[in-house]
C-alpha cells in the first residue's frame, strides 16, 4: 500500500492595524469597553452607507506585492449572507468573484528542505463581532461585543483549492505535514509584521487560521474529501489539531470508511477535534455584489508606488547580513526574525559596533533584557549608539566583558550612558601589570596547597586561581593580562615591574 499523501490548505485571517475600521471612521483598537467602538455603519443600521478605507487597500496590496501575487486591475465587494448573533447586518462584506489579488507564494524550510507554498488569492473583508459565553456552569448566557465589527481583515488562502482551474493535481506541491503548515504560517506572519500592516498578535486575535485537511486518493489521482478545522489561534494548537485530524482521516480510510465533509473545532482542554456542523458550500452563503460599494480600480501607478516602498524582506536581509558582516546563517536568521530587531542591530553597527560583537550582544544580552522586562525593542532603554559605546569600552580595555554585562544591566534599568555608570561605580578595568602581579602574589600566597597541586599536574586549577583573583579585584582585572601573569607567577617568572611571587 502506498504511503498516504497528506494535503493541507490554510486560510489565514489577518486583522490590519489601520487607525480606523474598513468602512467607517470608528477606532480600530483592541479592547475597550464592550460596544463602545461601533456606529450605525458597523451595526448595519438602515440607510447607512459604507465607505472603503484607502489605507486598507494599500496595506492589502503591499502584502500582495511582497508575496508575488498578481493584484487585480479591479476588485469588488460581495455580500456573504449568513446568520450569527455577532453579525448584526445578517451578512458580511467580503469578496468572491473579483478579489484583490491572485497567485503568489511563500517559501518555507523544514528539515533542511526548501519549498514554495502557492497562494490561491488574497481578499479583503470585514470582521464580525465577538460572542462571549458565560463560564458559570449554572448559567447559559451569551453576550455580544460589537467592537470588532468592521475591523479590516485580509484572508490569505493557500493552494490547494480542489476543483479550481488553477489547482494542480499534484499533492507534493502543497503543504504535506503539520510541520510544513506551521512553517508556512510562521513565515507569512513574519512577512506581514515586516510590512507593519498588522501586529499579528495571536493573544488579541489579530491572526487566526482555518485549516483544510484531506488525504490524496492515489487511485483516482484526486484530492480526497476535505474537512476544515476552524479558528486556530496558535502555532502549537494548529500543529496538534492537524496531527489529530490527519490521524483520524487515516483511521477512517484504513477501516474502509469514507471521510465526511465537516467543519471541525479543536478543543485544547480536552485535546480533541470534534465536528462543529456540516460544511456549507459556497452557494449557501448566497453571495451577490455589494450594492453600496463601487468596484475598486487599482492603478498601475499605485502598484509602482507601493512596490518601491516595500522594505527589504527577511530572506533578502538575512542573505545581505551574512555577506556584508560575515555572520553565520543562524545568527543572521535570528537577527532578521523581526524587523525592529534587525534595524536595532544595524544601527549598533552604524554607530561603530564591530558587527560580530554587536550580533552577540543583540542575540544574547539585548534579547535577554527584553524578555525579562517584557518590552519591545522600540521601548528599550538602551539605544543602539549607547550599546556601541559600551562595546567600544570593552574593545579599548576600559572594562572587561563581565563588567560590561553588569553595566549593560544598569543601562537597561536606568537609561544611563555606559561611561557614566563605569565612572560612578568605579568599574574601570585593572590593566596595571604591576598592580595585578601584586594581587596575584597575595592570592597564591594564601593557597599553598592548591599551588602545590598545580605543580603536581592539576593544570585545571589555573581557572580556579583566575576566579580567586577576579574575586579579589571585584571582577575588574583584565582577563587576558591576568591569565598571563598567573601562568608566569606559577612558573616562577618575575613580572615586569612587579614582585616575584613566592613558591
Amino acid at each position: 500500500m502506498p504511503t498516504p499523501r497528506i494535503v493541507i490548505g490554510l486560510e489565514i485571517h489577518v486583522q490590519l492595524s489601520t487607525k480606523s475600521k474598513i468602512f467607517c471612521g470608528c477606532a480600530n483598537e483592541f479592547g475597550g469597553e464592550p460596544n463602545t467602538h461601533c456606529c450605525p455603519i458597523c451595526l448595519g443600521m438602515p440607510g447607512v452607507l459604507p465607505v472603503f478605507n484607502e489605507e486598507v487597500l494599500r496595506s492589502a496590496l503591499a502584502l500582495s506585492i511582497a508575496v508575488g501575487a498578481r493584484p487585480s486591475g479591479r476588485c469588488r465587494f460581495a455580500r456573504k449572507n449568513y446568520f450569527y448573533p455577532d453579525l448584526p447586518k445578517g451578512y458580511q462584506i467580503s469578496q468572491f468573484e473579483e478579489c484583490l489579488s491572485y497567485g503568489g507564494a511563500v517559501e518555507i524550510e523544514t528539515d533542511g528542505r526548501r519549498k514554495r507554498i502557492g497562494l490561491d488569492r488574497i481578499q479583503v473583508e470585514e470582521d464580525a463581532g465577538k460572542s462571549l459565553h458565560s463560564e458559570d456552569s449554572h448559567m447559559d448566557d451569551s453576550l455580544v461585543d460589537m467592537n470588532r465589527c468592521g475591523t479590516p481583515l485580509l484572508e490569505i488562502i493557500s493552494l490547494p483549492q480542489p476543483g479550481k482551474p488553477n489547482t494542480v493535481a499534484d499533492p507534493s506541491l502543497y503543504m504535506n505535514s503539520p510541520d510544513e503548515a506551521v512553517a508556512y504560517w510562521t513565515k507569512l506572519r513574519q512577512i506581514v509584521r515586516y510590512l507593519s500592516v498588522s501586529e499579528c498578535s495571536m493573544e488579541q486575535g489579530n491572526m487566526r487560521c482555518d485549516a483544510n485537511v484531506s488525504i490524496w486518493d492515489d487511485e483516482r489521482k484526486a484530492f480526497g474529501t476535505k474537512t476544515e478545522i476552524k479558528n486556530l489561534n496558535s502555532f502549537r494548537f494548529a500543529h496538534r489539531a492537524l496531527s489529530l485530524e490527519i490521524a483520524r482521516h487515516l483511521d477512517v480510510l484504513a477501516d474502509g470508511g469514507k471521510v465526511a465533509q465537516e467543519t471541525m473545532l479543536y478543543d485544547p482542554a480536552s485535546d480533541r477535534v470534534a465536528p462543529m456542523r456540516s460544511k456549507e458550500e459556497a452557494h449557501d452563503y448566497r453571495y451577490f455584489p455589494e450594492p453600496d460599494l463601487v468596484p475598486v480600480v487599482i492603478s498601475p501607478e499605485l502598484i509602482d508606488e507601493l512596490t518601491t516602498a516595500i522594505p527589504e524582506l527577511p530572506e533578502a536581509r538575512q542573505a545581505r547580513l551574512e555577506k556584508e558582516f560575515a555572520l553565520a546563517a543562524d545568527a543572521a536568521a535570528l537577527l532578521t526574525s523581526e524587523r525592529p530587531l534587525a534595524d536595532y542591530f544595524e544601527a549598533v553597527v552604524a554607530a561603530g559596533g564591530e558587527p560580530r560583537t554587536a550580533a552577540n550582544w543583540v542575540m544574547g544580552d539585548v534579547l535577554r533584557e527584553l524578555n525579562a522586562r517584557k518590552v519591545g525593542i522600540a521601548e528599550f532603554a538602551v539605544a543602539p549608539a549607547a550599546l556601541a559605546e559600551l562595546i567600544a569600552l570593552v574593545k579599548d580595555g576600559a572594562v572587561n566583558v563581565n563588567i560590561a554585562r553588569e553595566v549593560f544591566g544598569d543601562m537597561a534599568a536606568t537609561g544611563k550612558a555606559a561611561k557614566d555608570i563605569v565612572r560612578e561605580r568605579g568599574l574601570v578595568q585593572i590593566s596595571d601589570e604591576a598592580a595585578l602581579a601584586a594581587t596575584v602574589a597575595e592570592v597564591l600566597d594564601r593557597l599553598p596547597n592548591e599551588v602545590a597541586r598545580y605543580h603536581a599536574g592539576e593544570k585545571k586549577l589555573l581557572g580556579f586561581f583566575v576566579g580567586q583573583v577576579m574575586r579579589a579585584t571585584k571582577g575588574q582585572a583584565n582577563p587576558k593580562l591576568l591569565n598571563a601573569i598567573i601562568q608566569d607567577a606559577l612558573a616562577g617568572k618575575p613580572p615586569a615591574g612587579g614582585p616575584v611571587p613566592k613558591k
